[in-house]
Formats: structure tokens, C-alpha cells, sequence
């Protein structure tokens, strides 16, 4: 952005010294980019320089560094693609290095290749994040990268974990630790080097993976975590995130690389996630190419209590069964949740709906009534428990028979919590919305009957 010449503002207007000034562009950053841009467009370019050099009122959410009176140990930013990972901690280390002249820093990545062109030399390294006036000197011969303040920090691969047997380091940056090819090993030996200084402290950046390693980090008291997803960096091109949100928006890969979660397969899962990954269609699936349509209802056990679930399920002219809709909800009372089953039933011209009795008996069939509509309502008694009656649709999945017509998060997150041992593990206090669709899965698998559509009054 060009000044505005001879007449450029050396200072802002109405702002009384530099730390206000940065307090307003950290506020204009959050709130008005463009705004911002038109108002560092009129100061003098040497304030223009000075205020590139300040990284703390750019830095969003996750990219700010714990408090200093945090009593952490590792800071791990466990966060999407497109978040800022690698300039937040290129960052943290230009930090210690001024603050440390004589530091000694490991930079730890999954490769050699991968320090160098993404830590040192890549686009929100360290060699690019350097202040005006300041500079490092990258040797890669010597895998040393020395810094203008006096620092020095050392390049390691975690490849070979042995090479971290010896050094002793003030500070360290661990790089995408979640694909480390002999992680365990190469974070173990990394610690036993921080062992410089009054307060050793290492950064951790990496995209989420289900690793043991991870894990264990991220679980460790003397760890501090920040979170976020690719969309919470401001400064990426909208059409861009736009694309990855149609293209990988709700699907296990777009919840971990895109928003950061920590996505993992429960021990003895009756669905694993690359079997829900591989039942998945993208788009939804009209009604028109449904031979049956069935609403699966699992009502709450008390009024205003969890979740109602509600899942549309149909039969294709191939025969293949297809969750289409969830259409859960929570919190509400008998007429609101059964307001919401008669609107699914309508939406999608179902034939059916199948709704467990076991928490209200005859209940669960006159509420639908009082709801305004005339249903075809079946009810069924829950006399086996979850995990037995999920297994024969778990197979359907399993065989290609069953999928998912879209991205359902809720839904395939209490799918992948139900194990064959009959235990839960995923969240809230029970799979209602899963229950739900058993239901409706295993209602169309039975043979067709002629039934009348739904007819609502």
C-alpha cells in the first residue's frame, strides 16, 4: 500500500503513542480489513515498516503465545491447514531468539527437506519473518541457521532420532510432529535436550492426527493448547476457503485438516471412520429416486431432556439404503419434537415413521398425532441392546449396501462412539441420533409393504 507523499501522516491521527496504535490496528484487523488498509494506506512509510515489524496485533486466536505466567512446558497448536501454524511459531522463536541472544534452538521436522522449506526458507519461516534491520544466516551444510541477534538454532530430522542424543538447547520447534516417522522416539529425545536456561520451552505445531503421540502431548498438565480452523485465518483468499468448505466441508478429512479436530476411532467401534468415509456420497439424493422413505425416531427419556433423534432414511431404485436427512433436535418438549418429526415426514414424503416406545410407550404415538398430522407411525420395543440392534446396519455400511448421502457430523460422530462390547464413547449421554437411524435403516430393510405416504393435515 502506497502513502500518500508529502503529506502522509508520520504518526496516526488521534492515537497517542505507538502501543496505542497497534491496539487500533489489532481492532481494525478484527473488524474492517478494509478499513485497514485505507488507514496504514496514509501513514508515512517509515511507521509503515515499523508497524509490519510489531507481529503481536496481526496474530489471531491460536497464533498468540500463552500467557507468560502460564507454568507450560510445550505449547502445542494443534489447528487446520491455512490456520497460520508455521508463522505463529517462526514467530515465537525470532521472540526468544531477541530476547535470548545466546539461545540455542532445535528445529525439529519431519525431515530434513521439510526444515528447510517450510521452517527456515518457506514463505512464513523464519528467514521471511525477519524484522527490517535484522537477518539469519541459513547454512545448510551445517543444518545451522544463525541469527543476527547472536541465537543459534540447529536443524534436526525426526527420522533420526539419535542425533538429538547430545545437544542441549534453551528452546525447540517441533514441525507437524503428528506425521513424524519415529515420533515417540524423536519427541523423547528432544526433551532430554531442553535442559538450557531457567525455563526451557518448546512449540509444537501440527494438524491433528489420532497419533499416540499427539495424544500423549495434548494430555500432558504441562501443555498448552490452541485450537483453530483454517477459516479463523483472515488473511486467507475467501474463494479459497469457500472451495475447500464445498469440497471437504463435514467430512472426516475436511473436520482434521481444515478445522483441526482431533477425530479418533474408538476401540472396538461397530463403525469405523473409513468405513463411514468410504459409504459417503457428496450432494444429497432427491426424493424422487427413493423407492421408500423412512423417518427413524428415538424420542428423550425426559421432557426438555437430551436430544430427539430424528434421521430420514431411504431405499434407492438399486436397492441401497441412504441416510438423507438429520433432522434431530434438542431441548424440547413432546409437541415441539413431534412438530419436527411430522416436518421431516412431510419434507420427504415418507412412507414410515418408526419411533422406540420404550421411553413413553403410547406416549410417543399420540404426540405425533397431537402434532397436526396423520402419520403412518410404527412402534417398536428396544428389547436388544444398542449395539445388537446397530450391528446388522453396521454390516449393511460395511458391505456397500448402506451410505450416507452427504455430511452428517453429529450423526457419524455417535455412529463411530458405539462399540460391539455394547459401551458408548461418543458424545453426550447416548447416541439418540444413531439410534434413530438403526431404527429407520432396519425398518427398511424388512420387506416393502404397500403403505400409504404421509398425509399431512
Amino acid at each position: 500500500m502506497r502513502g500518500q507523499g508529502k503529506g502522509a501522516f508520520a504518526v496516526a491521527p488521534d492515537v497517542a503513542d505507538f502501543a496505542d496504535l497497534l491496539e487500533l490496528l489489532a481492532e481494525l484487523a478484527a473488524n474492517d480489513r478494509e478499513a485497514l488498509e485505507r488507514f496504514v494506506g496514509g501513514l508515512a512509510s517509515p511507521v509503515r515498516r515499523r508497524i509490519h515489524d510489531e507481529w503481536g496485533w496481526q496474530a489471531h486466536g491460536g497464533q498468540r503465545v500463552p500467557a507468560d505466567g502460564g507454568d507450560w512446558r510445550t505449547w502445542l497448536i494443534l489447528a487446520g491447514r491455512g490456520f497460520g501454524k508455521t508463522l505463529a511459531a517462526a514467530q515465537w522463536v525470532w521472540e526468544r531468539a531477541r530476547e535470548f541472544p545466546g539461545a540455542r534452538i532445535a528445529l525439529v521436522g519431519g525431515s530434513s527437506d521439510e526444515v528447510r522449506k517450510v521452517m527456515v526458507e518457506g514463505p512464513s519461516g523464519i528467514l521471511a519473518t525477519a524484522r527490517t534491520g535484522e537477518w539469519a544466516q541459513w547454512t545448510p551444510s551445517l543444518g545451522t541457521l544463525r541469527f543476527s541477534t547472536g541465537a543459534i538454532a540447529f536443524a534436526y530430522s525426526a527420522e533420526a532420532p539419535e542425533s538429538l542424543r547430545g545437544p542441549e538447547h534453551h528452546f525447540a520447534w517441533a514441525d507437524e510432529l503428528a506425521k513424524w516417522p519415529r515420533g515417540e522416539a524423536a519427541w523423547d529425545n528432544l526433551q532430554m535436550t531442553l535442559r538450557l536456561g531457567e525455563r526451557p520451552r518448546a512449540v509444537a505445531t501440527t494438524t491433528p492426527r489420532t497419533t499416540a503421540l499427539v495424544r500423549r502431548i495434548e494430555g500432558d498438565p504441562a501443555t498448552a493448547v490452541s485450537r483453530g480452523r483454517m477459516r479463523d485465518n483472515p488473511h486467507l483468499p475467501e474463494a479459497f476457503r469457500a472451495a475447500m468448505a464445498a469440497l471437504y466441508g463435514g467430512t472426516r478429512l475436511g473436520r482434521q485438516e481444515l478445522d483441526g479436530e482431533l477425530i479418533a476411532d474408538v476401540a472396538g467401534a461397530i463403525w469405523t471412520r473409513e468405513v463411514i468415509e468410504r459409504a459417503r456420497q457428496s450432494g444429497t439424493l432427491p426424493r424422487e429416486g427413493m423407492k421408500r422413505v423412512v423417518v427413524g425416531v428415538d424420542p428423550p427419556a425426559s421432557v426438555g431432556g437430551d436430544a430427539c433423534g430424528i434421521v430420514v432414511c431411504g431405499e434407492g431404485a438399486d436397492g441401497r439404503l441412504w441416510v438423507l436427512a438429520d433432522a434431530s433436535v434438542e431441548g424440547m418438549r413432546p409437541e415441539g419434537w413431534a412438530r419436527a418429526v411430522a416436518g421431516a415426514a412431510e419434507a420427504w414424503g415418507a412412507d414410515r415413521v418408526v419411533a422406540e416406545k420404550n421411553q413413553g410407550g403410547d406416549m410417543v404415538e399420540s404426540v405425533l398425532r397431537g402434532a397436526g398430522a396423520y402419520l403412518p407411525v410404527r412402534l417398536v420395543s428396544a428389547t436388544k441392546g444398542k449395539a445388537v440392534r446397530a450391528e446388522p446396519v453396521a454390516a449393511l455400511f460395511e458391505a456397500g449396501k448402506a451410505g450416507l448421502a452427504g455430511c452428517f457430523p453429529r450423526l457419524e460422530d455417535e455412529m463411530a462412539g458405539i462399540t460391539h462390547a455394547g459401551g458408548y464413547e461418543g458424545p453426550g449421554r447416548s447416541p439418540d441420533r444413531a439410534d434413530a437411524m438403526v431404527w429407520a435403516m432396519t425398518e427398511l430393510a424388512r420387506p416393502a409393504r404397500a403403505e400409504p405416504r404421509v398425509r399431512c393435515l
